[in-house]
């Protein structure tokens, strides 16, 4: 049946293929009565597909490559004897038998009981073992209903082709999916510039949030348009939808092909000022992309996602060789790595567990100075790769002057550990700061007093500014970078830090949207970084843009107060 749905738009572009769904075995499943004539075929069924949990398990394992972590065969083997174990690969057969049930009921009234026990337990570890039971479970689930697994089982030319569909994703599982070749992402939940929908932008494919029934209303296999571009999922299109979506699509990486020709063109305005343009990465093998679109460095490496995924976190050596291989890659162009930054929708293995309110509680710079052995071997990893090439550390949500002064501190202390150890550094390494929290922006001297260089996270900013929890797809609508008093304070912060001689980048969201590229220009911005995939599209409006008309529009727009009249002068402003 051909239907449309209505999101908000995270990545754009157009792509046509197969959903994918990824369930939750907590979803509600039906649950029927069961014919006593049809319980040994029901009791069958149930075997049959733990039987094929069992081969998707050992596919994916095949599929495993050889220089991947070693958690990956840890967490194959710990599934696989959650499958052989009694309570769900016995206990649900049993109900089946006694009260003639339907297999999917049986199969998650056990789970229910099991994942309780596990919920109880005081060891953080064994509590965190009730979400593994729950990742079986949804592949046991799967093959019931029919739906395949997807990742392991398919290749990569088709594996390209499919769109996936769930109710929510977070940043770990967008890490996970980054390794494979997806065309797009659509979720019910989520807000436009949630983590989930950060890394959906890194990946350059189509994705949409905020669609609130799509994952009941899609079926597996379903042939699907996502409209990236208006925030649009249509879902089994008739043919004349779409042969113009395939025209649509066509248009659309035809522009993209013109873009790439502007990789080597340096990016200057139209009067010949010079803007630099810098790449965020979360992992070290974005780099490959970086390279590919002309960015003169990277602006933001956002460390914590070396830390997701992993029950135990990266030790002083690992993180250093991925320091190492992004400096080296890099081959002298600057390389700002963010010091670790999780709390809020980033979290942690359980021991580190979130507070009531995690966006307004102990994350970011709050956690490493709570966590200074944790923040050390960061420091020291940093410093080492500092060696490799033109590396700078990157202080997250700051608010104080005392956190200014503690990080720096553990940093002399980091160096003079590694001057005891004889190991090689860079002596003098730039330390700048996100000025992402209204306080901080409000308050700047003190910041460019003691920093070397600023970076706006405008995602922070608003949400702290217009308290929005970005992630909440409820109150997405309220997010609003042109709201008068986000563009007071960017404004306020480019032009103070360029009156302290401070250099300051924009690295959050605004960064990469084309819409707004005038409009910091305007404020006086000569700094951007965003995401490789976006990065074509910025230079390619800088190139055609005269600061001197950009800068009086600019400042009329800072004036006004109605929203209507912003968002006309934006318009002007883009015409």
């Amino acid at each position: 049946m051909n239907f449309v749905l209505h999101g908000s738009s995270v990545s754009r572009g157009i792509f046509i293929g197969r959903a994918h769904l990824v369930s939750s075995a907590r979803l509600e499943v039906a649950h029927y009565e069961v014919a006593p004539q049809s319980v040994p075929a029901e009791i069958y069924r149930f075997d049959a597909a733990i039987a094929r949990a069992k081969q998707d398990l050992a596919a994916l394992e095949a599929h495993v490559p050889a220089d991947s972590p070693p958690e990956f065969a840890t967490f194959i083997g710990l599934h696989r004897m959650i499958l052989e174990d009694s309570s769900l690969s016995q206990m649900p057969r049993e109900l089946i038998r006694e009260r003639r049930c339907n297999a999917e009921w049986a199969l998650v009234q056990q789970m229910n009981a099991v994942v309780e026990q596990f919920e109880q337990a005081d060891d953080p570890y064994l509590r965190e073992r009730g979400r593994d039971i729950e990742q079986v479970v949804e592949r046991v689930l799967k093959a019931l209903i029919g739906a395949h697994q997807g990742i392991a089982e398919r290749a990569l030319p088709e594996e390209a082709r499919l769109i996936v569909v769930a109710h929510d994703l977070s940043p770990a599982d967008m890490l996970l999916f980054k390794r494979h070749q997806f065309g797009g992402f659509v979720t019910d939940v989520g807000g436009v510039t949630s983590h989930t929908a950060i890394l959906a932008r890194s990946l350059d494919i189509p994705a949409i949030v905020g669609l609130h029934f799509a994952r009941h209303m899609i079926r597996e296999d379903d042939l699907l348009i996502v409209d990236g571009t208006q925030g649009v999922l249509v879902v089994d299109p008739d043919p004349m939808i779409l042969a113009e979506y395939q025209l649509r699509q066509s248009q659309h990486e035809l522009e993209r092909r013109k873009l790439r020709r502007l990789r080597k063109t340096p990016a200057a305005t139209i009067e010949g000022t010079p803007i630099e343009l810098l790449a965020n990465i979360e992992l070290p093998q974005d780099v490959k992309a970086v390279r590919e679109s002309g960015a003169q460095g990277i602006g933001l490496f956002r460390t914590e996602f070396l830390f997701l995924n992993r029950r135990e976190l990266p030790s002083e050596d690992e993180q250093f060789e991925a320091y190492r291989e992004v400096a080296r890659a890099m081959d002298g162009m600057p390389v700002v790595i963010r010091t670790l930054d999780v709390g809020a929708d980033k979290a942690l293995a359980e021991e580190f567990a979130a507070a009531p309110n995690p966006a307004l509680g102990l994350r970011a710079i709050r956690f490493c100075l709570a966590e200074p052995q944790i923040f050390l071997a960061q420091l020291r990893a940093i410093l080492r790769a500092s060696h490799h090439g033109n590396v700078r550390i990157l202080l997250p949500m700051l608010a104080h002057a005392h956190e200014i002064e503690q990080a720096l501190a553990l940093l002399e202390q980091a160096k003079a550990q590694l001057r005891a150890a004889g190991a090689r550094f860079a002596r003098h390494i730039q330390v700048g700061g996100m000025i992402e929290i209204p306080a901080a922006a409000l308050a700047l001297p003190m910041f460019i007093r003691r920093l070397d260089f600023l970076s706006l996270g405008t995602n922070d900013l608003i949400q702290y500014t217009l308290a929005i929890d970005r992630t909440d797809d409820a109150v997405a609508h309220l997010y609003d970078p042109i709201h008068p008093a986000v563009l007071h304070l960017i404004a306020h912060t480019i032009q103070s830090a360029t009156r302290g001689a401070v250099p300051v980048a924009v690295c959050g969201e605004m960064a990469g949207e084309v819409a707004f590229t005038r409009l910091l220009l305007g404020m006086g911005l000569r700094n951007f970084s965003t995401h490789p995939a976006q990065l074509p599209a910025i230079k390619e409006r800088i190139l055609r843009t005269s600061l001197e008309t950009v800068r009086p529009l600019a400042q009329r727009l800072l004036r006004a107060s109605d929203p209507a009249k912003i968002r006309e002068l934006l318009e002007l402003l883009n015409a």
